[in-house]
């Protein structure tokens, strides 16, 4: 029984990794000027479903509206990495 939380718990922070990851590149195409592409695809798909949430709250509470930078994606991305360092310890 031990073994498999440990494996959950891993594998979990794994996904997590991965995804912050795949948000750190996505972040730095978004300074490349391009057209869409099969991997800029694939990062969208992987990472709006966790900053949406957070982009809807902010609007909804109309918080950081008019502002140069998407703030929703440092908020997911400091969200992720908080619930990353609660599972590790």
């Amino acid at each position: 029984m031990y073994f498999a939380y440990i494996l959950l718990k891993n594998l979990v922070l794994v996904i997590l990794m991965a995804i912050q990851s795949a948000m750190t590149v996505r972040a730095i195409l978004s300074w490349i000027p391009m057209e869409s592409n099969k991997i800029t695809d694939f990062l969208f798909s992987l990472t709006e479903p966790f900053i949406y949430p957070i982009r809807r709250l902010f609007h909804r509470l109309n918080w950081f509206q008019g502002m140069p930078i998407d703030l929703s994606f440092l908020f997911a991305y400091i969200l992720l990495s908080v619930l990353s360092s609660v599972l590790a310890a």
